[in-house]
């Protein structure tokens, strides 16, 4: 049996389809818009029939975005379940591709995959207690808890936790179509872009919006860490990329913990507790990758 898994990054926006074994080795990468489940899907399909016919892949991985039905046991595994995503609410994303390629599937929600690869590669090496967040046009976390990744009733939703919201400072009233002012509604890239008028990645590093998403930020992280108690905080996304953000967190962070958690993982070396991704923009598709590998793995005990 080939060592080779293929990996899927299903996100809202676009998809990556990539195989490889480990970060030294990711190859033949492809990306193309999200769509229609039909197209969209089909397309990665097409995809790893040539990469199947060039040589034999072990297993797929899929990161995708959701919600999504993670319990095994359930009639509707593998398939995103609601989702305001056009058209994609009850696709059998697992089936679709198992169905046409039979070959192993395993399956996780982007940010949860997104914390496996850095688990395996990343900024998460060596930990078995940690969260990975990322902050873009939504928001999402995932992570481990004793060296398994968080999947409970449905899986984590940490984009959904309610922060306080002064509205005196902040009148926005948040985007989210169903909870308006929860972390993801108030401090999400579509809210930034809603609030400001323009888009984050056009803010100048001086605006004062980065006062304030650092504010938000920095809420939830200490509602994860008093809840969580994580090893380490890893956080990505397309928000991530204003440089000047993650020491206001760092900051924050600490004045709102105020010396509560005594550990020196935070009252002294905060920078290396709150990180960016060890694989950048990679951690997705190479999750997938992991997550493939996973499944291969647990089907040969």
């Amino acid at each position: 049996m080939s060592g080779l898994f293929g990996g899927i990054e299903a996100g809202g926006t676009k998809f990556v389809c990539a195989v490889g074994a480990s970060p030294e080795d990711l190859c033949e990468e492809i990306r193309f818009d999200t769509t229609t489940p039909n197209e969209t899907i089909s397309r990665a399909i097409e995809y790893f029939q040539v990469q199947n016919s060039k040589e034999r892949l072990a297993a797929i991985g899929i990161a995708s975005f959701g919600p999504v039905d993670l319990r095994r046991s359930s009639p509707t595994y593998g398939f995103i379940t609601f989702t305001p995503k056009t058209n994609w609410a009850h696709t059998d994303f697992v089936g679709a591709i198992k169905g046409a390629l039979d070959i192993p599937i395993g399956f996780n929600t982007d940010v949860n995959a997104a914390a496996l690869g850095e688990y395996r590669w990343g900024a998460a090496r060596g930990l078995n207690n940690f969260i990975y967040l990322t902050i873009g046009t939504g928001i999402g976390g995932g992570g481990m808890i004793n060296g398994k990744l968080l999947n409970g009733l449905i899986h984590p939703e940490m984009g959904h936790i309610f922060i306080p919201h002064d509205t005196k400072i902040d009148p926005y009233p948040g985007i989210c179509p169903f909870h308006h002012n929860c972390f993801e509604g108030l401090a999400s890239g579509t809210a930034l872009r809603d609030r400001w008028g323009k888009p984050a990645e056009a803010l100048s590093a001086e605006h004062r919006a980065w006062e304030l998403e650092a504010h938000y930020i920095a809420l939830a992280l200490v509602n994860y860490i008093v809840t969580l108690s994580p090893q380490r905080i890893i956080i990505g996304g397309g928000v991530m990329g204003q440089s000047n953000l993650l020491p206001v967190v760092h900051e924050k962070v600490k004045r709102m913990l105020n010396d509560y958690i005594q550990s020196p993982e935070i009252t002294e070396e905060i920078e290396n507790y709150i990180v960016l991704p060890g694989l950048a923009d990679r951690a997705g598709i190479l999750g997938a990758i992991a997550l493939a590998e996973q499944e291969y793995r647990s089907l040969q005990q």
